[in-house]
């Protein structure tokens, strides 16, 4: 029964035709320029949370399914500085160095883009997997979003609205306890928004020190049967603090990922992951607001299916 149930809500949330053929970012159209003008009033006192993990080798990938935390070596450095000032003169003057960095894209604070996830053989929109090739993609890029992902960022702290520090691994997260949520935070969630579920997943690795299985344990998240919900009230784009935004162990096996296979290609809903969330949330808890302007543009790789990124929730 989960092959038919997983195409039912599928259908129900596709979105394919809504914005036009042509169109390449799905629910980012909800986002409109008075909703950001709205949105930045929102920036009163002029607080900035990151939102983004650091780039660096102690990150939240184990290996185990292929990513790995990003890699950072220098190719200039002190070491190769001129040392004298007849040494800086026969360098024209200047001394310097010089970085770089090997990752997967979506190895830390991320978003997926709408040609990460395939659906039937086809991405969000109707367009053909085969138009995302080993040169990335050509349909549905990440830097199709490159201006688009600005706007009214909702908080909704699930697990201290429950009374925990961390929801348990494994809790699927439902439409009621959304509303339930935002009823207690006294929020209301609207069109274009762009929603971040705080589990409390993270803060256990966080603690400890130690990644060590993050990306594959049991964790909880978004259950598949919150697609409508995000469907019918216009979510622009959807974030959260662990690994995969939904629940796992997935709610309908055999599929690993049954969220992603209706908010991405069918829904054509941006999903961001291993958002760092417990300054922010420690904060909305002391002022009572949980609505901001959020800011958290992709990198523009063109033909990227995910991209890392630091956004700024601003209050």
């Amino acid at each position: 029964m989960s092959i038919e149930k997983l195409h039912e809500i599928a259908l129900s949330v596709r979105n394919w035709g809504r914005w036009g053929p042509d169109d390449e970012i799905g629910t980012l159209n909800f986002i409109t320029p008075a909703s950001i003008a709205a949105a930045c009033r929102l920036a009163t006192r002029g607080q900035v949370f990151s939102l983004g993990m650091p780039l660096q080798r102690r990150g939240p990938q184990s290996g185990q399914r292929d990513r790995f935390n990003p890699i950072h070596t220098m190719f200039r450095d002190g070491g190769d500085a001129p040392r004298d000032r007849a040494a800086v003169v026969r360098t024209q003057g200047y001394g310097g160095a010089d970085d770089w960095i090997t990752m997967p894209l979506q190895c830390t604070t991320q978003w997926d883009s709408l040609a990460h996830v395939f659906y039937d053989g086809k991405m969000y929109n109707g367009y053909d997997i085969a138009l995302v090739s080993s040169h990335g993609a050509e349909k549905n890029g990440i830097e199709k979003t490159k201006d688009k992902i600005v706007g009214r960022g909702v908080l909704l702290d699930v697990a201290r609205y429950k009374g925990v520090q961390r929801l348990e691994p494994g809790y699927a997260i439902t439409p009621a306890d959304l509303d339930a949520t935002a009823a207690a935070q006294k929020v209301t969630v609207e069109p274009g928004d762009i929603l971040i579920v705080r589990t409390g997943f993270m803060a256990t690795y966080l603690e400890r020190g130690d990644w060590g299985t993050f990306d594959s344990d049991s964790s909880p998240g978004v259950s598949v049967y919150t697609a409508p919900w995000m469907h019918a009230k216009q979510i622009a784009a959807l974030a959260a603090d662990n690994y995969a935004v939904e629940v796992r162990p997935s709610e309908l096996p055999p599929f690993r990922s049954p969220f992603h296979n209706c908010a991405i290609p069918n829904m054509g809903l941006t999903l961001g992951e291993i958002f760092y969330l417990e300054d922010l949330a420690a904060d909305c808890a002391a002022d009572g607001r949980y609505a901001f302007l959020l800011v958290a543009p992709p990198l523009p790789v063109t033909g990227g299916v995910g991209t890392p990124i630091n956004p700024y929730a601003i209050k």
